[in-house]
């Protein structure tokens, strides 16, 4: 079984075709769209949770770069600073996953990284600098 966060990025002549459901359909895959930015006519990109046996997945892989898709694994990396953290819990409330947590008995944020998709948010509102991207 294979479970991997991978970047889809489409040209601008398939952001209107059901590539995804293709995946479900023909290869069994699951899939959890964690991040889409879908235009018309526009290149679009898609970042999602791909889930499935070991044989599927590769196909479903194979099928995506037949029709021109660009796929890239998930390499961006967030961390969470230690020593600059102040616990303020400031991205707590932008973290759309929920990977970023309170510790009710320590009132401290804790970091889930395996439920982070890297979106960023975090990194923008974090007052003291605490949180990172790494390539």
């Amino acid at each position: 079984m294979i479970n991997k966060k991978i970047v889809l990025k489409f040209p601008p002549s398939l952001v209107d075709q059901p590539i995804i459901c293709k995946l479900v359909k023909d290869f069994d895959l699951e899939f959890n769209i964690l991040k889409a930015y879908v235009t018309p006519d526009e290149e679009g990109l898609l970042v999602i949770e791909l889930k499935g046996k070991d044989k599927n997945y590769n196909e479903g892989i194979e099928y995506l770069k037949s029709k021109g898709i660009i796929i890239q694994t998930l390499k961006q990396r967030i961390m969470k600073n230690d020593e600059k953290c102040v616990h303020c819990g400031v991205c707590i409330s932008v973290c759309p996953t929920k990977a970023l947590l309170m510790d009710i008995d320590t009132m401290k944020v804790e970091f889930i990284e395996d439920d982070c998709i890297a979106c960023e948010h975090c990194i923008l509102a974090c007052p003291v600098g605490a949180m990172e991207a790494t390539f």
